[in-house]
């Protein structure tokens, strides 16, 4: 009992001291245009937006469609049929290949 206490204070202190290595972290910029607001939104309420940008050389506008909706679909994100238009036709302009 004293080794799974001692494990779980090892890790809480290391969550803690990294902190502000992640308050470095560089602030994800996405290109302008219509669209960018509801990629923003809904996107990054639960992941980064890197994900964008590394997916961006391998996505056009069908994959960003199929990405669109396994968000929807799979993951359960709350994007109504309008915003969903609008991410991927802002995706695939701006970071289609």
């Amino acid at each position: 009992m004293r080794t799974l206490t001692m494990t779980r204070t090892m890790v809480l202190l290391a969550s803690v001291l990294a902190l502000p290595a992640l308050a470095d972290e560089a602030q994800i910029k996405l290109k302008d245009g219509p669209g960018r607001d509801k990629v923003e939104g809904n996107c990054a309420a639960c992941h980064s937006l890197d994900y964008i940008q590394i997916n961006s050389p391998f996505l056009n506008a069908a994959g960003w469609q199929a990405e669109v909706t396994k968000m929807i679909k799979a993951m359960g994100a709350p994007i109504g049929d309008e915003d969903a238009k609008a991410i991927v036709d802002y995706l695939a302009k701006n970071y289609g290949t």
